[in-house]
């Protein structure tokens, strides 16, 4: 089967039914883009993701796309712009079928909480599939997709990865460009990608890294070659585990698992070293409160005046309260709600600056370990 064929099918399978209610909306032009990515290809003159189809999680901006967020406030805007990310797969010829189902506004860890019904996990329909990229995961794993994007602010590419079976992973911040990103929280959300394999999924995230002018905090730094560093092995790699993560509240199962993979790495050859993580006990409350906080401030932007839905019924006042009573999902109303109060005037000290004081000291605990 060649490329137009197998992009006319997986469009066609996901119209009829939309397995595991992975995708939001398709590219309808995406079979006639195929075909031209299939002449390049005869031509020799492909880049790099020629022959590969993506799902993008919908939070990331494709031109002429709906871009949702999952969420009913957001359901009929379409951006007139691509991410940044978006537009580096396109110059690789990379395919994209479709915008894939999430966590409304990525705020969610089983991909239940979408104004588009919940995902379901390929393994297992009867399952989760992870969230908030549980749609980019079920993609991947479903067969769908080759590789998906998806974003990861508190585990959202990671959890849905594990999940499913895939890979995926969350690159370090600054490494791929946030420009096109709908924010969730700006300090900790990355853009980063799923694939079936390692393989994939180095090239995909050899094709989106990489500075970008248009994302104040990405860091321009030079792209590594990931194909060349997976070929060298793990020999004389010194890896730290960390010994407050084996505490209470990890499955025996995990557990054993995990401690099987560090005993292949040390066969190997890397060199395994037990470290200590202190304020790893402060790590979830901490993150609860400053993604919340910066969520709060976020959302604010969602009002019924300039773009998404509005709700016109009374006055100024009635427009913002039925617009996002109406628009936002219940599980974006609760984080809104907790981020405003720990940002209010009598909270403030005792919640977000004290957050922020603990990120720190957190920070600190991974410096002095990559410092040792």
């Amino acid at each position: 089967m060649d490329f137009s064929d197998r992009v006319k099918d997986l469009l066609q399978r996901i119209k009829n039914d939309n397995p595991y209610n992975a995708f939001i909306n398709v590219d309808e032009d995406a079979v006639e883009k195929s075909r031209e990515i299939q002449q390049k290809i005869k031509d020799g003159r492909a880049g790099r993701l020629a022959g590969k189809v993506i799902g993008v999680k919908d939070n990331i901006c494709v031109k002429g796309l709906p871009t949702t967020c999952a969420s009913g406030i957001l359901k009929d805007f379409v951006p007139p712009y691509n991410a940044t990310v978006v537009n580096k797969i396109l110059k690789e010829d990379g395919l994209i079928l479709g915008k894939t189902n999430m966590d409304e506004f990525a705020m969610g860890s089983s991909s239940e909480h979408s104004f588009f019904g919940a995902v379901r996990n390929p393994v297992d329909e009867s399952k989760v599939p992870g969230g908030s990229s549980g749609g980019s995961a079920a993609a991947v794993a479903g067969g769908l997709v080759d590789m998906a994007l998806g974003s990861d602010t508190g585990g959202s590419i990671r959890q849905p990865a594990a999940f499913c079976g895939v890979v995926g992973i969350k690159p370090t911040y600054g490494r791929v460009s946030r420009f096109g990103l709908v924010a969730f929280a700006s300090s900790l959300d990355q853009i980063g990608v799923f694939g079936k394999n390692v393989y994939d999924t180095a090239l995909l995230l050899s094709v989106i890294a990489g500075y970008d002018s248009m994302d104040s905090t990405c860091m321009d730094v030079p792209v590594g070659n990931y194909f060349r560093d997976m070929e060298k092995g793990v020999k004389g790699l010194r890896i730290g585990i960390p010994q407050e993560y084996f505490g209470e509240g990890l499955d025996k199962e995990i557990e054993e698992r995990v401690k099987f993979c560090v005993s292949e790495l040390e066969k190997g050859g890397a060199k395994i070293a037990e470290i200590s993580l202190p304020h790893t006990k402060y790590t979830i409350a901490t993150y609860y409160i400053i993604a919340t906080a910066e969520a709060s401030s976020n959302l604010a932007r969602y009002d019924g005046v300039k773009y998404g839905l509005s709700v016109r019924k009374g006055n100024l006042d009635s427009m913002y309260d039925d617009t996002r009573h109406q628009g936002f999902g219940n599980e974006v109303k609760r984080r809104i709600m907790l981020g405003t109060y720990v940002l209010s005037a009598g909270y403030y000290d005792a919640y977000y600056s004290k957050a922020q004081k603990v990120r720190r000291l957190i920070k600190g605990d991974f410096m002095k370990a990559f410092d040792n």
